[in-house]
């Protein structure tokens, strides 16, 4: 089983081979904050039996970075083991996206008897933050406080980011991956997304540690080169929009920053996102 292992001060990630997911825990006076929590109740169960055996300390608060399932599932554990004595706080577009899409990701294993994780994931009860806000959080946590941001939106729109300042390490959820290209799916801002990492990077020193959602912990320069070609994507988009290249055509007259083929949602989603004097007929 994966290991919590110490990244800072009283801050701990475990890595996970499914969905080379990262989840991380931070320590203080009054006990541990869980930063997601995995993709289904058994795998929650399994972050549960990991804290344990770390023995840093007892969960007060559990943060949902975004409301995609491999980070919020998992909530089912928590709430069993803890009941509403240790709150889930998200975004408050995270908490809605949730209740209204979760259901969507249990019929998507229902429909693939050969996927491994289908019945823990189909077994799953799916819990929504009872904790929400709306651009700023502070938690206490006696002798250090842990900041949450909600800086824009990206790779959905209820992302949030976890700051520890006297740690210097920023959690950024999925607005930024080390191990694959930002996923840029049918519920993403590719628009916006540049401009949200903007501020996020306004968050970091020069010396930060970047948690990934998924992926080995990254610097500063590496969130920068993520958010330059995030800018590439959206400017690429915006210029064939503005030439009436129809979004049909718009990924192969497109010179993209990653393979073509994972940007499909995204020039899509981007096409619709797009003011109307932005576009050119004919577009579709």
């Amino acid at each position: 089983m994966p290991d919590f292992e110490e990244l800072a001060d009283r801050v701990w990630v475990s890595h996970h081979d499914w969905f080379d997911l990262n989840i991380t825990l931070i320590g203080g006076e009054r006990g541990l904050v869980v930063v997601d929590t995995h993709g289904s109740g058994a795998a929650g169960r399994g972050v549960i039996d990991d804290i344990r055996r770390l023995g840093a300390g007892a969960v007060v608060d559990v943060v949902n970075t975004h409301w995609h399932f491999d980070h919020t599932f998992g909530n089912q554990a928590f709430r069993d083991e803890y009941g509403t004595a240790v709150p889930i706080t998200s975004h408050e577009a995270a908490a809605v996206e949730l209740a209204e899409r979760g259901e969507e990701i249990r019929q998507r294993y229902a429909d693939d008897p050969d996927d491994p994780m289908r019945d823990d994931v189909l077994a799953t009860e799916i819990v929504v933050p009872d904790r929400t806000f709306s651009s700023t959080r502070v938690l206490d946590l006696g002798d250090r406080v842990v900041e949450l941001v909600h800086p824009g939106r990206g790779h959905t729109a209820g992302d949030l980011v976890v700051r520890v300042p006297d740690a210097d390490v920023l959690l950024a959820g999925d607005l930024v991956e080390e191990s694959a290209p930002p996923a840029l799916g049918d519920d993403s801002w590719p628009m916006e997304w540049p401009l949200t990492l903007d501020l996020v990077l306004g968050l970091l020193t020069p010396s930060s540690v970047v948690v990934p959602g998924h992926g080995a912990p990254v610097d500063r320069g590496f969130v920068e080169r993520q958010r330059d070609d995030l800018g590439v994507v959206a400017e690429t988009i915006r210029d064939l929009a503005e030439r009436g290249v129809p979004v049909a055509e718009a990924l192969v007259a497109g010179d993209w920053p990653w393979e073509p083929s994972v940007l499909e949602r995204a020039v899509r989603r981007a096409y619709e996102q797009l003011p109307r004097s932005q576009k050119r007929l004919p577009l579709i």
